[in-house]
């Protein structure tokens, strides 16, 4: 006996269970990873609600300066951001911004810069499923657009690239590294590979915006050093304020 139906589960299937109709999210959503970031962001949204929960990720819904937005943890790595990404999109945004961090693979960029994503390099195992390897996965250019502005207005140094995604946080060999970026990558993350592809398969426009917190071709480890949470919050206000550029306001 085959499957009955072409897929087992769907962000539709899981929006249905909690009740959630295409439209409650709004037109955009924040999606950082850690939910320490997503309270963060909720710290400046008029009277969130949690609208969606699904292990221990969740999604609330308000309003930025009169703007109903989404802001909701989507989680660290490949699979669980896919698990977002497609809720998100079930539930009919138009746009998201992810709102990360990232290792630089360029030995000029510091720890505290900001990497726009232009496109990625997909060396997930999510993806896969989703697109053959000659898909390209790029950032939409309104979004970028917005971002970019948002960034400037926050006097942060921004460095536009190839985003490489990996799976292997642990196995960033000196043979990937070099790949990647003879594949044109300036940084790497965990995320960004499937919350785009994913998007982009559904019309839906995404880009990636991320605090820098090492460098993996210097060597240097800026988890702990300031210069990267001066950058998280930046992150956040880029976010922010690229959803009131998008919206024309």
């Amino acid at each position: 006996m085959q499957m009955k139906k072409d897929i087992h589960l769907t962000g539709q299937d899981l929006l249905g269970m909690v009740q959630v109709r295409p439209g409650d999210f709004g037109k955009y959503a924040i999606v950082p990873g850690p939910a320490e970031r997503r309270d963060a962001i909720l710290q400046y949204v008029d009277r969130p609600v949690k609208s969606f929960s699904f292990f221990e990720y969740a999604v609330y819904t308000g309003a930025y300066e009169g703007i109903k937005i989404a802001v909701g943890n989507g989680g660290r790595f490949s699979p669980d951001s896919a698990i977002i990404a497609e809720i998100l999109c079930a539930g009919k945004v138009e746009y998201i911004i992810r709102a990360g961090s990232c290792g630089a693979l360029d030995e000029n960029m510091k720890v505290g810069d900001i990497v726009l994503a232009t496109g990625v390099i997909r060396g997930d195992g999510v993806t896969p499923y989703y697109v053959d390897k000659d898909f390209k996965t790029v950032s939409d250019k309104s979004a970028l657009d917005a971002v970019e502005r948002a960034a400037q207005q926050e006097g942060a140094k921004v460095c536009k690239g190839l985003m490489w995604t990996t799976d292997a946080l642990l196995r960033e060999t000196r043979e990937v590294v070099e790949k990647a970026r003879g594949e044109g990558a300036i940084a790497v993350d965990m995320v960004s590979s499937s919350m785009m592809t994913i998007a982009q398969l559904n019309g839906v426009k995404a880009v990636s915006v991320s605090a820098v917190s090492d460098n993996l071709i210097t060597g240097e480890l800026g988890f702990m050093n300031p210069d990267y949470y001066d950058a998280e919050a930046k992150v956040i206000k880029i976010c922010l304020d690229a959803v009131k550029i998008l919206a024309g306001k």
